[in-house]
């Protein structure tokens, strides 16, 4: 565990003191420490994702060095070849004939040739300013995606430390959850009668306050509805929404609806949960394990886009 997940560690399972046990945090300070956590995660993703873009635009910089040393080459090359010509062309030429006359310096031949030496000098030295910017370039992106590689493997680290402190978090959230009214010794669930305004059970009411306490949900929670069979007439069940309009969730709605589900069934026994029914599959907890539904028809009617909850 790296120091910076001992530091978390020691702030969500708190200090303990000689001859005492650790006070236990509240659900407040839980959730506060999971949401500090969180924002540590994230910043360390983000970090991380930052030095990315540096390496792909180190990369892209080290590219067009490359490209530049090549049209460098070729140019200095041409140049060469210029001078080339010329100086052979006045050794052949010997001084003799015509040619000899067009090289001799009253013809500008000699002045000719010294330009172009001068030229390609030039050339040379923008040449050798060209290669060193491409090398600096090659340096840099190489360097880069060494500490790209030593980075991904903290941040691999940093984020298992993480998710296990956040998954102990969580343990300790759910251990905060409450029995339901009405548990009996032998596990069953004495009888509950509709109550209040909203006409459901107690059982019903607190299951949907845990799962809008623990997950904030964006949509409505619709419970009571006045029809002719099933849980909901009773008093005894919920539809927690992820989308709106019969629409098909997004993936992290859908996720969201996986998350409620799990959670419902992992706290099902404190809160006497029946069973539950997401993308057309129930889950009894009478019975444990998803089994498939047949097709209703539509997107809401098999449950995609909301998680059933039904209670005893």
């Amino acid at each position: 565990m790296t120091a910076g997940a001992l530091t978390v560690a020691g702030l969500v399972l708190g200090p303990a003191s000689a001859g005492h046990a650790a006070p236990k945090p509240s659900e407040k300070q839980l959730k506060a420490q999971l949401a500090s956590l969180g924002k540590k995660v994230d910043k360390l993703i983000a970090e991380y994702n930052a030095k990315r873009v540096d390496v792909a635009k180190a990369k892209k910089a080290e590219k067009a060095a490359r490209e530049r040393l090549r049209a460098a080459d070729a140019e200095l090359a041409d140049a060469e070849d210029q001078v080339g010509d010329i100086a052979q062309l006045r050794y052949q030429a010997g001084g003799l004939g015509a040619i000899g006359q067009v090289m001799a310096p009253g013809y500008g031949g000699a002045a000719m040739l010294q330009q172009l030496q001068a030229e390609q000098s030039a050339r040379l030295t923008g040449y050798a300013g060209v290669r060193d910017a491409r090398r600096t370039a090659a340096d840099t992106a190489v360097q880069l995606t060494r500490r790209l590689g030593d980075d991904a493997a903290e941040v691999a680290e940093r984020r298992k430390d993480a998710e296990k402190l956040i998954s102990q978090i969580k343990e300790r959230l759910d251990k905060l959850v409450p029995v339901a009214p009405g548990k009996q010794g032998n596990g069953s669930w004495a009888p509950e009668l509709p109550t209040g305004g909203e006409n459901i059970t107690a059982r019903t009411r607190l299951m949907r306050a845990q799962i809008k306490a623990r997950f904030g949900l964006a949509f409505p929670v619709g419970c009571y509805r006045a029809e002719n069979s099933g849980e909901h007439p009773l008093g005894r069940a919920c539809d927690f929404m992820l989308s709106s309009g019969g629409a098909m969730p997004s993936a992290a709605q859908s996720a969201l609806g996986d998350q409620i589900s799990a959670w419902a069934i992992k706290n099902g026994a404190k809160l006497g949960v029946k069973y539950v029914i997401y993308k057309q599959r129930i889950y009894n907890l009478g019975y444990p394990g998803w089994r498939g539904m047949s097709d209703r028809g539509g997107i809401t009617a098999n449950h995609f886009d909301h998680v059933h909850i039904s209670m005893y």
